[in-house]
């Protein structure tokens, strides 16, 4: 599988944490842009020191069963945090759940950053 790899293309089973799949920034990237659920779970404080992802939707760690209480949507789903020990936990809680195509990125939020793809500025570098 090349890095051109196209939104519902993910792949079966490249490198992984526990039992959701690792990928890097750009099959993340792809499968956001073909419509899979992004979700950045990393904390407003760290948002707010690193930067945020526009195309990303906020779910707060406690409120992940919440925000994945419709266990029939199938879309594909990317977690992104600041590293793969948050998002790895979550990605995996979402496959336990009964979702079949869940990923998380590699490097977190500063690998997203480093390959040049869509963030926003940090508003408090000092938070």
């Amino acid at each position: 599988m090349t890095e051109t790899t196209t939104a519902c293309d993910l792949p079966a089973a490249p490198r992984t944490t526990h039992s959701a799949v690792l990928v890097s920034p750009a099959i993340a990237a792809a499968a956001v842009d073909g419509g899979a659920r992004f979700i950045d779970v990393r904390s407003e404080g760290f948002r707010a020191r690193t930067g945020g992802l526009p195309q990303a939707e906020i779910v707060d760690k406690p409120a992940l069963a919440e925000a994945f209480a419709d266990r029939e949507d199938a879309r594909p789903v990317v977690v992104i945090c600041g590293s793969i020990n948050g998002s790895g936990p979550v990605a995996d809680q979402l496959v336990e759940w009964g979702f079949s195509n869940v990923v998380h990125v590699d490097g977190g939020f500063a690998a997203w950053k480093d390959a040049g793809l869509a963030t926003t500025p940090a508003t408090d570098p000092d938070a």
